[in-house]
């Protein structure tokens, strides 16, 4: 079973007073790249949610957005800065001293220095934090992994049918390519016309070994028999339940290679736009394929 590298997944999860929103999209690359966007206080799982991510999908880059709600009624505290109050009164009370006044140094006095009592929030509970997030991230990871799937069997099924028409194709290329080397040869003896029309006739049986060479340069059978076998190895991987992404992007080149081959050696027309005709549908199988992990 192919999967597409490219999907879509959105989960929350509620643990207690925590609330985990987690974002994932997967955009196709050429080995696995994980991209983490996280609050400062789950910096500290990056590595651990990595591992999750890394145990279903081996390649794409994914990219994680994470956010965290903590609705714990005793989350917002206070501190009190102490030494700044502290200084703060002895300040006052040297003004008193200095200045010889007979007013009291009050809390209202100390409380309109800055900063003497600030906000603090509670920190989360690190094992509660991370349960909620890793319960979040696999189901996160777990819901990609299956739209990877199901956008794979659409690729599988575009791609089966392209191959269908490749081998079909090539099952007329075969049976044009048997007069190649006959069309060869008869430009062979047209020419050696033209040159000897004014001299002896050459030997007959050089004539033949020529047009055995030419023959031998023109006959496309073998990569007519190595494009089966790409053919068969290409549904095999479709098949197969292990990534075949980077294996079809290796076999579209040897298609690839074959199909030049064959154009190059075309000894009409007809055959070479045949040729052309399955470079352009091999196209259209390499750009899919680069979807595929």
């Amino acid at each position: 079973m192919i999967k597409s590298m490219t999907a879509f997944s959105q989960v929350s999860h509620t643990n207690e007073s925590l609330t985990v929103d987690v974002t994932v999209r997967s955009f196709n690359s050429k080995s696995l790249d994980i991209a983490c966007y996280f609050p400062e206080s789950c910096q500290a799982f990056e590595e651990d949610i990595k591992k999750i991510i890394a145990k279903i999908h081996d390649r794409g880059r994914i990219e994680i957005r994470l956010s965290i709600k903590d609705e714990a009624k005793d989350l917002e505290q206070f501190e009190i800065d102490v030494p700044r109050a502290l200084s703060y009164y002895q300040a006052l009370k040297k003004i008193k001293e200095d200045l010889n006044l007979s007013s009291d140094i009050t809390l209202d006095h100390i409380l309109t220095a800055r900063n003497v009592i600030v906000p603090s929030t509670k920190e989360t509970d690190k094992g509660s934090l991370w349960k909620a997030i890793s319960q979040c991230i696999e189901t996160a990871s777990t819901n990609l992994d299956f739209m990877r799937r199901q956008e794979g069997k659409n690729l599988h099924v575009d791609l089966a049918a392209r191959m269908d028409e490749i081998e079909k194709n090539i099952k007329e290329i075969e049976i044009d390519a048997r007069g190649v080397p006959l069309i060869y040869k008869q430009r062979l003896m047209e020419r050696i016309a033209f040159l000897t029309s004014d001299s002896e006739v050459l030997d007959p049986v050089r004539i033949s070994q020529e047009a055995a060479i030419l023959a031998d340069k023109s006959d496309v059978s073998e990569e007519i028999t190595r494009i089966y076998s790409h053919i068969k190895q290409c549904r095999e991987i479709l098949e197969s339940e292990e990534p075949g992404g980077r294996k079809l992007n290796f076999l579209i080149q040897e298609f690839n290679r074959e199909f030049n081959t064959i154009g190059s050696k075309a000894g009409n027309a007809s055959l070479s736009h045949k040729v052309v005709d399955l470079k352009s549908k091999l196209e259209k199988i390499r750009e899919q394929v680069q979807n595929i992990e």
